[in-house]
């Protein structure tokens, strides 16, 4: 695939591994005014087939397939962790109840609208305990740059919507916690939930040495911005990895 968001360290067939460092800066939970620096060990390893490949980068594993030539599919598990209330240094989260991890299937379809992929459109649905709920994402892409080979740049956007179950999780607050916390208790209907911006940038430095660097804007719905939690109506976030590709 010619596009930076999609990885392949195969080099087109058989195995390939990368490992590395990341440095992530990002909100310290979803609504957050806090914001703190990460640093976390990066990779993927990598099974390709034709135009079939089975992934595990970091916390999603699965199988990523062309059904045509211009149609990308994906079928993935990934881990979610649960936010917690210690994740606010500033006591924001007090009150509170720390949430659970969820393992959750995803389903991802892109469709190119040209023959090099230099934009397309696609959906991604991720589902998972009744506590979790399900998150939908409709997006629409262009890929910058002659190189097709993976390297380069690409932008997108998307907006995501999320029933109760989903929007809950993250953004309200039960009777019980409106007690313990002192915040306004939220119950969120479900709907749309947040319309966002990506850009994402790989190159190769040297030899084997790849760089890939994401930086992300996101802005909430009216009723995710009328909750207690999100103290700010936007969370952004930026990260670098280098990994070097054997």
């Amino acid at each position: 695939m010619p596009l930076p968001s999609v990885l392949d360290f195969t080099g087109g067939a058989g195995f390939g591994l990368a490992v590395g460092i990341g440095v992530e800066y990002e909100g310290a939970y979803d609504g957050a005014d806090e914001y703190e620096f990460a640093v976390e060990p990066a990779g993927a390893v990598h099974w390709r087939r034709g135009d079939s490949l089975l992934f595990w980068e970091g916390i999603e594993a699965g199988w990523r397939f062309l059904a045509t030539e211009r149609t990308l599919l994906q079928l993935s598990a990934r881990y979610e962790g649960g936010r917690e209330a210690s994740d606010s240094d500033d006591g924001r989260l007090a009150g509170l109840r720390d949430q659970d991890s969820h393992i959750v299937g995803s389903v991802e379809v892109r469709q190119g609208l040209d023959a090099e992929w230099r934009n397309w459109i696609g959906g991604k649905a991720l589902v998972g305990e009744s506590d979790f709920g399900v998150l939908g994402i409709v997006a629409a892409g262009h890929r910058f740059g002659s190189a097709v080979d993976g390297t380069g740049s690409e932008l997108f956007g998307y907006a995501s919507f999320g029933d109760s179950a989903f929007l809950d999780k993250d953004f309200g607050i039960t009777a019980d916690e409106a007690l313990s916390s002192g915040l306004r208790q939220t119950q969120l209907s479900g709907g749309f939930r947040a319309v966002g911006l990506t850009f994402v940038h790989r190159r190769t430095l040297w030899h084997r040495l790849h760089l890939i660097a994401q930086a992300n804007v996101e802005f909430y719905g009216d009723e995710v911005r009328q909750s207690p939690i999100a103290r700010d109506d936007f969370e952004a976030e930026a990260s670098v990895a280098l990994v070097w590709i054997f």
